[in-house]
Order: C-alpha cells, then sequence, then structure tokens
C-alpha cells in the first residue's frame, strides 16, 4: 500500500499594522466574514470564542477540471478551525465527506513595523491516481484564497487607522 504524498503551501501575507492589529482583527467576526465575501464565497458562518476560531464557508466549483469535480460536486463546503496561542495558530481545514484535509500554522511576526503572517499548511488527498493533482488544484485555490483575504485585511487595518 502506497503512502499519500502531500503537497505544503506556505504564504505570506504583509500587513502595515501592529501585531497586537493583526491578532484582534484575526480574531473578530466581522473581518471574517468580510474575508468570505472578499472570497467569492456563496454562504459563510463564523464562530469565534476567545482564541478559537470556526469558519465555514462554501465555495462553487464554477472552473475546477471535471476530473475533480466529480469529487466534490458544484459547491464545495469548506470548515476550517484555528486555536491561537499567542502570535501563532494550529490551523485545521477539512472538506467534510471528502478524503483529505489541510493541516498548519498560521504565525504572526513583527517585520519592521508591520505585521507579517505566515500560512504554513501540508495538504493531503487520499484518493489513488488522482490524489496529487487534486492536491496542486487545492494549494492553488489556497494561495488565491490567502491574496484575498491579505487585501481584505488590508483594507480593513487602512479603515481602523482612519
Amino acid at each position: 500500500m502506497m503512502t499519500p504524498m502531500a503537497k505544503r503551501i506556505s504564504h505570506d501575507l504583509t500587513y502595515d499594522a501592529p501585531i497586537e492589529d493583526v491578532r484582534a482583527m484575526l480574531l473578530d467576526e466581522e473581518f471574517r466574514r468580510t474575508v468570505a465575501t472578499e472570497q467569492r464565497a456563496l454562504r459563510s458562518t463564523v464562530d469565534i470564542q476567545g482564541t478559537k476560531v470556526h469558519l465555514e464557508t462554501v465555495q462553487p466549483a464554477a472552473g475546477i477540471p471535471s476530473f475533480a469535480k466529480k469529487f466534490v460536486g458544484d459547491e464545495i463546503v469548506i470548515d476550517q478551525r484555528e486555536t491561537w496561542t499567542g502570535d501563532q495558530a494550529d490551523v485545521h481545514v477539512t472538506i467534510p465527506g471528502k478524503p483529505g484535509d489541510m493541516k498548519g500554522t498560521a504565525t504572526l511576526k513583527s517585520v519592521d513595523g508591520g505585521t507579517v503572517e505566515t500560512v504554513d499548511l501540508e495538504i493531503k488527498v487520499s484518493i489513488p491516481l488522482v490524489g496529487g493533482k487534486i492536491e496542486g488544484l487545492i494549494g492553488d485555490m489556497l494561495v488565491k484564497a490567502l491574496k484575498a483575504e491579505n487585501r481584505a485585511g488590508r483594507a480593513w487595518l487602512a479603515r481602523a487607522e482612519g
């Protein structure tokens, strides 16, 4: 039996704000709803209890290659959980009912008066033959989602300053 391979994604999100402001933003339900809108989610729910974040977003499967669409259907439900301890979160993302997940961390670091959030995730899809292709596809989608989150965060923090 073959051990499933995994794809690793590391992406930096930069903010022109102190680390405390970025941490507060990431633990703000309204900000997370704004991110879902920026990511063009069909629906989303946000539940933040202290330093525990639970997000569920539903994304359209439009534009996904046919080999992957038969596994996910017309909509993709994404269940994301984060547990923050200081400037780092453990992140776990699943697509309920589908074989695979993403696990890793989000880390905040002060850099030149601003903040860099580094998201480092390992993507595993346990489907014979096409799992690697789907991991690559998910990785590409994840980077697009993080770029949308970064845009929303920069705008959010700029409004907070103004």
